[in-house]
């Protein structure tokens, strides 16, 4: 209508002449002004459509991710009550048990108390018969269990220098040593003493016994020449075998690994808490090398999560598909590292702040897992 209008006026415009012709072309430039301003307005219509668009398309799929956030939690809430009414029947079939058992107690109770009435008095009765008699017994008996106390002690002594010296002339022909404190936050770590062999190039084993010379146990993923004990390994020995060139060698801690000092308090702290959280970093996913920010790693009484902020990375409750150890395989940290499996085919190397957090995440996690009916190990553990 402006283009019609705008030719019109200058038909007009080529007819007039003087004061009329000027008016003409005020108005064409006014209908051309007009016609400028319209394009704007129009041009900004376009772009306000294609924002509410976006803005809609935004809106979408925001509601599809809450939807779907709903019912993420929704399933683990169902689990989590599932776990709680299971655990609530265990319970209740316990107390049920204990009340039979008290009951029986009670029923019981003035025909016991009876039968330890007669047995003092029989005692009685027979120390005042024979009362020298039974005081040189009872004299007679504790020098005996003193004297077998201290051939105990003089015995584990014997076996101990027995051991340092097995060690030692097991040592001369063997050229490896085993470095480092055989206690909870160390790393044990394979040492060639000649400097011409190649430790790199070696086969390895580690193994777990709860003596040096009984039946040994091996540790599954651990064929490093480092290894960092876990929770686990207190009170045993720990040994590995070297394979190199066709000959086997065995290197072996000088007794059993030794527990962390606090670490028992530390734990003790967390088991006071619902949720014990800790802070970490992702080192590895699912075998890959990964590269990540501080996480919060929660152990909870009937689940594990890890998060980061509002974010949840991964959340399990214990199952038997879980597992849970110290670091077995190749790490920066190992001391400080956890390798954790959530389910088959989901697993991650966590690195903790110091290796005291790393130990009492473990224990607090198998300790909540055997509450639930669950064997928190490693693998083929």
């Amino acid at each position: 209508m402006l283009k019609k209008l705008r030719d019109a006026l200058e038909t007009v415009r080529g007819r007039m002449d003087g004061r009329n012709r000027e008016e003409v072309e005020k108005a064409i430039s006014m209908v051309e002004a007009l016609a400028v301003k319209l394009t704007q307005n129009e041009g900004e219509l376009i772009q306000d459509k294609f924002e509410v668009k976006k803005l809609a398309s935004f809106l979408k799929k925001a509601s599809e991710d809450a939807k779907k956030l709903v019912n993420q939690e929704k399933s683990f809430a169902c689990a989590e009550i599932d776990s709680a009414r299971a655990l609530v029947m265990r319970l209740g079939g316990t107390f049920e048990e204990q009340e039979l058992c008290s009951k029986a107690s009670r029923e019981q109770g003035p025909n016991v108390e009876k039968l330890v009435e007669e047995v003092q008095e029989a005692r009685r009765i027979k120390r005042m018969h024979k009362p020298t008699k039974v005081i040189g017994m009872q004299h007679e008996l504790y020098d005996l269990k003193s004297q077998i106390r201290e051939k105990s002690a003089y015995s584990v002594k014997l076996q101990r220098e027995i051991a340092i010296i097995k060690r030692a002339e097991g040592s001369k022909s063997c050229p490896y040593v085993l470095d480092g404190a055989q206690s909870l936050g160390s790393c044990l770590r394979i040492r060639a003493s000649d400097s011409g062999v190649d430790i790199s190039k070696c086969s390895i084993q580690w193994y777990r016994a709860a003596s040096e010379s009984s039946r040994r146990e091996a540790i599954s993923g651990a064929n490093w020449s480092v290894y960092a004990p876990e929770p686990f390994d207190v009170g045993r020995v720990i040994q590995a075998d070297i394979i190199s060139n066709g000959q086997k060698f065995t290197v072996t801690t000088d007794g059993p690994i030794n527990t962390a000092a606090g670490l028992q308090s530390r734990v003790e702290s967390l088991l006071r808490k619902s949720n014990s959280e800790f802070t970490v970093v992702i080192s590895q996913m699912n075998g890959q090398d990964h590269t990540s920010r501080s996480h919060i790693f929660t152990i909870g009484k009937a689940r594990i999560k890890l998060s980061r902020g509002w974010i949840t990375k991964a959340r399990e409750i214990y199952s038997t598909s879980m597992q849970l150890c110290g670091v077995r395989g190749n790490a920066n940290l190992p001391a400080k590292a956890l390798f954790w499996q959530l389910r088959k085919g989901l697993t991650f190397l966590l690195t903790f702040e110091s290796e005291q957090e790393r130990n009492a995440a473990i224990v607090l996690a198998r300790k909540y897992a055997d509450e639930c009916n669950v064997t928190l190990v490693g693998p083929d553990d």
